[in-house]
């Protein structure tokens, strides 16, 4: 009977949203959509003003961007506000999050469906391969809308290097010219010559694909949920042992998880970091001195290196608002339009110039390149050369990860790097644990989500 009731009570509430925001198009109030993000500032003040102009170009719908924590708390909160029939409209979620997405079709609406439902179109076509690949379904229907989509760069302060006596024009091509450049450094009396933030994208998402070697089996885990970690292999091994040594020696600067360090290249605590593309917009705002953009560098005696890098940043999530609670087809239509929205070649090639993400389509970045700015900004197209590294032509080890509960696995990998630079083991123990932990994270998922 409280079964039945209940279920009634939801109908109704549902109906009542319907009409309710039925008569609100009809009086001309803009139908409200919530769009949670997880970009701190200046970036979230970047997209949020994006949204804003998206509601100044049109009066029918609004959206309504907040920042909700990092990306990981705001993937904790919107699966929350699904379960409680709150969910946003829209939901940023990291690349790493998209395995965990796809698995949740109850709580989101793929892409292509919404465009199917809505009549609105997008060129997917335009948009950017390495970007396309990563965020659509294996027969190349879209799961989710690409938005902010980076990679991994270094930048440097070229004001240390000439301290150090390096050429600041020339940043090191490989990790064994970065250890060498870095004791220069540290010579000169700087005390950190090196950082990295995101230390697991950074030393072994992106160091995996530029080394064509696989982070994990089954294509990196396109192939299906049974994959494997594969990253107790030689070449990280060695990788591993070296930024450990490096940090023993003074020569590197562990900053701490997932973006915790990007600070400390514009602070002028380090001479160099690897970070995202993406922090190009931090480091403009707040460096006092020049600074320099480089390709990540690679060991020259890996056979296949260097291979692009991937993408790392975000996409966009269409949900449902939850359990016994409906979406009426206005608020799906102003989802689709937001998204077409960030599609036109003007606003992705702002958002790139304005932050150093990747321009999400080819129409964009020729419209940048068509403006001159690459050669008033030089470095600001070393992110789009290094995707197009190797030739351009991905690998399975170099177009991407598809694995799930990888945001638990980042951790797991991040927590074994921290006791190895505590000199609680080597890198060959640090990469087995991981490698045993990060199993268990995947067969859980596997159980969880098998057919």
């Amino acid at each position: 009977m409280l079964r039945r009731t209940l279920a009634r009570s939801a109908a109704a509430l549902t109906t009542a949203a319907l009409v309710a925001n039925r008569r609100a198009v009809a009086q001309g109030a803009p139908v409200e959509l919530q769009f949670w993000h997880g970009l701190t500032q200046p970036l979230g003040g970047m997209l949020e003003q994006i949204a804003a102009d998206f509601n100044n170009s049109q009066q029918r719908y609004r959206i309504n961007a907040t920042y909700r924590g990092g990306y990981a708390e705001t993937m904790v909160a919107a699966i929350a506000a699904f379960r409680a029939s709150n969910a946003p409209n829209i939901v940023q979620m990291f690349e790493v999050g998209t395995a965990t997405m796809m698995a949740a079709t109850r709580a989101t609406k793929p892409v292509w469906e919404l465009l199917q439902q809505t009549g609105v179109n997008i060129n997917f076509d335009d948009v950017l391969p390495g970007i396309r690949g990563y965020y659509s379904l294996p027969d190349g229907r879209m799961a989710s809308m690409p938005f902010n989509s980076s990679t991994a760069v270094a930048f440097y302060n070229k004001d240390m290097f000439r301290k150090g006596g390096l050429d600041p024009e020339a940043f090191p091509k490989t990790w064994q010219a970065v250890a060498e450049a870095a004791r220069k450094l540290k010579a000169a009396g700087i005390a950190a010559p090196m950082t990295t933030s995101w230390p697991t994208w950074l030393m072994v998402e992106q160091f995996s694909a530029i080394h064509d070697i696989p982070l994990a089996s089954k294509g990196n885990g396109f192939g299906g949920l049974d994959a494997e970690l594969t990253i107790n292999n030689p070449l990280m091994v060695r990788h591993m042992q070296n930024l450990i040594d490096w940090h023993k020696e003074g020569l590197f600067r562990y900053g701490g998880r997932d973006n915790a360090a990007d600070g400390l290249l514009p602070s002028g605590e380090c001479a160099f970091t690897f970070a995202s593309s993406g922090t190009r917009a931090r480091i403009l705002k707040e460096a006092k001195f020049e600074w320099g953009t480089a390709m990540l560098p690679y060991y020259d005696d890996a056979p296949n290196a260097p291979l692009n890098s991937i993408i790392g940043g975000a996409s966009l999530w269409a949900m449902n608002k939850g359990p016994g609670a409906g979406r009426s087809e206005a608020e799906w239509k102003g989802v689709a339009e937001f998204f077409a929205w960030l599609a036109k070649p003007e606003v992705a090639a702002k958002w790139h110039t304005d932050t150093g993400y990747l321009p999400l389509t080819r129409s964009g970045y020729e419209q940048v390149k068509a403006t001159g700015f690459y050669k008033q900004n030089v470095g600001a197209d070393v992110p789009i050369e290094q995707m197009l590294r190797g030739g351009g032509v991905l690998t399975e080890n170099s177009r991407g990860i598809r694995l799930g509960g990888f945001p638990e696995i980042r951790n797991i990998i991040q927590e074994e790097m921290e006791r190895a630079f505590q000199g609680q083991q080597d890198a060959r123990t640090l990469l087995e644990n991981a490698t045993r932990r990060g199993n268990v994270v995947l067969r859980n998922f596997e159980r969880a989500n098998r057919a």
